[in-house]
């Protein structure tokens, strides 16, 4: 398929779908303009591709791509309120400007995506070094296993984060 019948593809499965992908999202959320925003990004996410797609259950596919793209939606909520409960605990002397807070966010949101791929324990142990400065010795303890896995965690975690394919930058 070329780019072209890629397109066309996109704009059948558009003008075919999106109606029904509105209304079970509609159902699915109880809001009729959080449903449009994340229909919106589902097909946003499906436009983005660089591969072609060809898709058999439409409504399978669709239902897919819009369920992720509110777990990522949700993971992104969860995330902001746990900054913003860090916040509320610092003295307001020491409160971010807005563009430094929407900046850290967005640094925040890339973490977290780059993070999720891997498992849990490399997380854990790559967040305990970065976030709570613990020792090797001490994520060996508190994860129980070895300083030599720890050591392969944080290689594992970096590769994922600093050698990724995607532009970023901590402020």
């Amino acid at each position: 398929m070329s780019a072209p019948e890629h397109t066309a593809n996109l704009e059948s499965l558009y003008s075919d779908h999106h109606g029904w992908l509105l209304g079970w999202l509609r159902k699915k959320l109880g809001d009729v303009h959080h449903a449009a925003d994340v229909a919106h990004d589902t097909f946003m996410r499906l436009l983005s591709r660089e591969e072609l797609l060809e898709i058999n259950e439409p409504r399978a596919f669709l239902t897919t791509v819009a369920q992720r793209v509110l777990a990522n939606h949700w993971r992104r909520q969860q995330l902001e309120r746990a900054y913003l409960e860090a916040l509320a605990n610092l003295p307001e002397a020491h409160h971010p400007s807005e563009e430094t807070r929407a900046i850290l966010l967005e640094t925040l949101y890339e973490i977290d995506r780059l993070l999720d791929g891997l498992p849990i324990a490399v997380r854990r142990a790559f967040l305990m070094t970065q976030l709570d400065g613990s020792s090797h010795a001490e994520v060996a303890e508190a994860l129980g296993i070895s300083v030599t896995t720890v050591k392969r965690h944080l290689v594992r975690a970096a590769q994922q984060c600093y050698f990724a394919d995607v532009p970023w930058s901590a402020p």
